[in-house]
């Protein structure tokens, strides 16, 4: 121990926080020191390990959601093919996600791959059927793309 200074209400400089300090130690570099300074470094350590591991802990809910969102966010700005990889991506990580597989449908009507596009729809209707904006998105697909056909096939 180097020295300590006593903590009264006088010379506190942090005010009311500090009150149940009695005194504050100033240690030198010791054995104790040394052995306390490497607990910290690998609690520290083991702290910044955890927080970087952590997305790949978190469940593919989320994982897909944040696909799905920035997905949106470049469909927003015209990039479709971004958007479309983005929404096969939440897709892949959460099959059962209705919304990601409705959004694909969009992505893939988009870019003209129209049997890809109904499958999608299809499986976002048959995951989440009393969706109404899911449903009105297959239906009005199916209208446009029925009443194509039909006026490709005269």
């Amino acid at each position: 121990m180097i020295g300590h200074e006593r903590v009264s209400p006088r010379n506190k400089p942090f005010g009311k926080s500090l009150r149940w300090f009695g005194r504050v130690t100033i240690v030198g570099p010791n054995a104790m020191g040394f052995r306390a300074l490497g607990i910290a470094r690998a609690v520290a350590i083991a702290g910044l390990l955890a927080g970087i591991a952590q997305p790949a802990y978190a469940d593919p809910r989320s994982q897909a959601k944040s696909q799905v969102d920035f997905g949106i966010k470049v469909a927003q700005n015209g990039l479709w093919k971004e958007a479309t990889y983005r929404w096969e991506k939440a897709v892949e990580i959460d099959p059962s996600y209705a919304a990601a597989w409705n959004n694909l449908g969009i992505g893939y009507e988009h870019e003209g791959r129209f049997d890809d596009a109904r499958k999608a729809y299809e499986k976002a209707v048959a995951l989440d059927p009393k969706n109404i904006l899911i449903r009105q998105n297959y239906d009005l697909f199916k209208e446009i793309n029925d009443r194509a056909k039909r006026r490709n096939d005269r």
